[in-house]
């Protein structure tokens, strides 16, 4: 028994119990990087709360199965700060350092991106959340897996979406630093040019700007037919705010994520009211059904606040590795767990709606896929309006293609 702990110490990841007789009880040790501080925790704290609320749900039902072993889940966690060298060096802590295997979190475009630069030369998985760059999976390393679709996936559908409401010209506001909402921006004036829009305008600002009234005035002179807003939540937010505290009375569609509490924190109720958020369908219960009923009760019951929109990403992250590790049969064989992942059909515990490539949760390049939706703004929440057309398999077969 000894020489049994000494084997796990080493690891770092794993703590082994045995009764004779009896199968091994053990406690995996998983890796969580995340923003949990600074402009990227509103993504990144909801993130870390679901994947400890799904840990705590698999362990109070008896852990996993493994093989002939019991597993339970236990995390390390750090804050990566949503920054690219912060997120490098904690891979590299949690690799090196504390020896786990299974990296969970990832909210954020840049310092994903850094991450995954290099994770396909390491012994590891890493499972991807929120954060939404093309490049995370296009670049095919065969150990990363992501349960968000890209940003880009979604732009299109919106700028159809955008064009069929009657919006013939349209003035853009948007973050210019974020790879995640520089790709759907594309993408989502790329299609509603080809339906026949003109863009009056594209202004933007920086990842840290609080006030662009000067953009939005700017917008405002052009007289475009509706506004299009992306960015982080708090600044889309100061967005809202601040093009109703200038008189715009056009539509305004935006692109942001995030829950009614983290906007109202900015923006007033009337400032928010008829705003459309475009995006993939993320966590909303109403739309998502009992399950997602069950997560939003259990969420609020020990955080005392309400699940946000992208939290669902992470809590699934944890799911697929159960499932992974108990298709495997093993905690040690990484091949095996990757090819389990690969294969994997879509948890039932999973709470968003996932498009399966061929009944297969991921693609080729460790890429699941969701619902785009068009929701709105009414009377203090958000409203869920219409599935927007999405075409999961076209967007593989182009994933396919990309090399970078």
């Amino acid at each position: 028994m000894k020489k049994l702990w000494s084997t796990m110490a080493l690891a770092g990841a794993l703590a082994a119990f045995a009764g004779t007789g009896m199968a091994a009880e053990k406690t995996l040790v998983l890796g969580v990087s995340d923003a949990l501080s600074g402009g990227g925790a509103v993504y990144g704290v909801p993130q870390k709360r679901a994947i400890d609320l799904a840990i705590e749900e698999i362990n109070a039902a008896g852990g996993a199965k493994v093989g002939g072993d019991t597993v339970r889940f236990k995390t390390i966690e750090y804050d990566d700060k949503a920054d690219p060298t912060e997120a490098t060096n904690v891979a590299r802590k949690l690799i090196d350092r504390d020896g786990v295997r299974f990296l969970l979190g990832y909210c954020c475009s840049a310092s994903t991106g850094a991450v995954a630069s290099f994770i396909g030369r390491e012994d590891v998985i890493m499972l991807v959340g929120t954060a939404g760059a093309r490049a995370i999976t296009a670049a095919g390393n065969r150990n990363v897996f992501r349960t968000r679709p890209p940003g880009d996936y979604t732009g299109a559908a919106a700028g159809n979406f955008i064009a069929s409401q009657g919006v013939k010209k349209l003035g853009v506001l948007a973050v210019r630093d974020n790879t995640l909402f520089i790709q759907y921006r594309d993408e989502m004036l790329k299609a509603f040019k080809a339906a026949g829009g003109e863009v009056v305008a594209v202004e933007t600002f920086g990842g840290q700007d609080r006030d662009m009234t000067a953009q939005l005035t700017k917008l405002r002179g052009l007289n475009p037919d509706a506004l299009f807003i992306s960015g982080y939540v708090e600044q889309v937010a100061f967005a809202y705010r601040q093009s109703h505290e200038l008189g715009i009375k056009v539509p305004r569609y935006g692109f942001s994520g995030g829950s009614p509490e983290q906007f109202l924190k900015v923006a007033t109720n009337e400032q928010m009211e008829g705003v459309w958020d475009l995006l993939s369908i993320e966590f909303n219960a109403e739309v998502l059904g009992p399950v997602a009923e069950a997560f939003e009760k259990n969420f609020k019951a020990k955080y005392g606040d309400a699940p946000s929109p992208n939290s669902a990403f992470a809590y699934d992250q944890v799911y697929v590795l159960r499932d992974a590790l108990q298709a495997a049969g093993t905690t040690t064989d990484l091949k095996k767990i990757r090819e389990a992942i690969a294969n994997l059909p879509v948890p039932k515990e999973a709470l968003l709606k996932y498009l399966p490539i061929d009944g297969k949760m991921f693609d080729g390049k460790g890429q699941a896929y969701i619902a785009n939706g068009a929701f709105q703004w009414e009377k203090g929440r958000w409203q869920f309006r219409t599935e927007l057309p999405s075409d999961p398999k076209g967007y593989s077969e182009y994933l396919k293609t990309i090399r970078n």
